[in-house]
């Protein structure tokens, strides 16, 4: 118990700087502007680049309808795990809609997009099976294979070749045990995307299994918001997909879905979340029913613009200042700093400028790797795109400005070190 106290002066301390981040508390609803609390519960206006709502879906009139309606039809708890009558007739439409959505008709509801993640693996995976990810796949994904099996080889990010050699080099030693294939369709601290085709066909090449998460694209990119698997062509084709329901489709909760309904069984007999959880509240699996609506429907192409219009604007502003925006064009917009002192005392910086912004750091990401991941809204206007833009990059160069005169050796720019190996994503 005694070894947990030597934290709380740590943070006090950071507190005390005004360069921690964490916590905040909001005191409205979180649209392109926010009201929260932040360090010693300062209550601050600002614009919010740091929420999950991608297309600005979670105070969308129709949504809020559906859920009134959802409330008087059906209450406001599932009252049980899916396997024990939580689930509702709302359950089994929500079901058929993904399905229909990414062309894989059997899925499995759970009550969080980490449970998904977790349940998919630990109801397949047995201890002499053999799992080769990604090595910046999502915590969840990470200790869902912790937890199922030893043999774990993590091959360079977004490298097919390295996947192939892994594979190969399982396969000349066991040609009996099943092989787990794990990636994501966009990764959240990088922005960027594998080839799923290719992986998908080296994965049939050597009798292995592709899963793939796609918590950040589905619903905000692609063709009818169908993501980097729509993007490929691919609907259909991938043999297991895991979402979360919390970035773009506006409540908590995930899936799993797959062509293969004994699949989905073993995951809703062996997933412990699904087993033992609460299934999703009516009110939940109403919202996520209607923003998927939304997201196949032409409204859903529009909000999709838009959120790429502001995206483009906050990406360039960005790079024209000097800073450096890592990854392809998304919802979410890492903008590398590297060294962690420096981001730090900019995250203080853009907080007291008005704007909220995200700073992710050692363990989320690798030692000297800091960033800030901007996460943007449909509903972000061009000009509030380009504010926080400004914002941003006046506070990284009041830190760096700050350390140049201090008694601390820091360079201005530090170059970026190999990332750990097993991130906590």
């Amino acid at each position: 118990m005694t070894r947990t106290e030597a934290i709380l002066p740590w943070i006090e301390a950071r507190v005390k700087a005004e360069v921690w981040p964490y916590a905040r508390a909001t005191a409205s609803a979180s649209g392109a502007t926010a009201s929260a609390e932040a360090e010693r519960f300062q209550l601050r206006e600002g614009l919010n680049f740091a929420t999950q709502d991608y297309l600005s879906l979670s105070s969308h009139p129709s949504v809020h309808e559906a859920v009134a309606r959802a409330m008087r039809d059906y209450g406001v708890h599932s009252g049980g795990s899916s396997v024990l009558q939580g689930r509702s007739r709302l359950s089994q439409l929500l079901q058929q809609e993904i399905g229909e959505a990414l062309q894989l008709e059997h899925v499995a509801l759970l009550s969080s997009g980490w449970g998904a993640a977790f349940s998919a693996v630990t109801g397949l995976v047995r201890p002499d099976d053999h799992v080769v990810m990604d090595r910046l796949a999502h915590a969840s994904l990470q200790t869902g294979v912790a937890s199922a099996t030893r043999n774990v080889t993590r091959f360079e990010h977004n490298n097919v070749e390295a996947l192939r050699k892994a594979l190969a080099d399982i396969r000349a030693n066991d040609s009996l045990n099943g092989i787990l294939v794990i990636t994501e369709g966009l990764f959240s601290m990088d922005s960027d995307s594998p080839d799923l085709r290719a992986t998908q066909a080296v994965c049939r090449e050597y009798q292995a299994t592709l899963l793939v998460d796609v918590a950040h694209d589905f619903g905000s990119l692609g063709p009818g918001g169908t993501g980097h698997i729509g993007r490929e062509g691919m609907l259909g084709d991938i043999d297991i997909v895991v979402g979360a329901f919390s970035k773009t489709f506006a409540s908590n909760g995930g899936f799993v879905a797959t062509r293969n309904a004994g699949v989905k069984a073993y995951v809703e007999c062996y997933g412990g979340p699904h087993m033992f959880s609460n299934a999703m509240s009516p009110l939940q699996v109403a919202t996520v029913r209607e923003t998927l609506r939304i997201v196949r429907s032409p409204e859903g192409d529009l909000r999709r613009e838009s959120l790429t219009n502001a995206v483009g604007v906050l990406r360039d502003t960005v790079t024209e200042h000097g800073l450096r925006c890592i990854g392809t064009p998304s919802a979410v917009v890492p903008v590398f700093i590297g060294h962690t002192p420096i981001a730090r005392l900019a995250s203080g910086g853009v907080m007291r400028r008005g704007l909220f912004a995200n700073l992710v750091e050692f363990p989320a990401v690798g030692m000297r790797n800091a960033r800030f991941r901007l996460q943007v809204q449909s509903d972000h206007t061009p000009d509030q795109a380009r504010q926080a833009a400004t914002i941003l990059v006046d506070a990284v160069n009041e830190a760096r400005q700050l350390l140049s005169t201090s008694s601390l050796d820091v360079p201005a720019d530090e170059p970026a070190r190999e990332r750990r190996s097993e991130p906590r994503r």
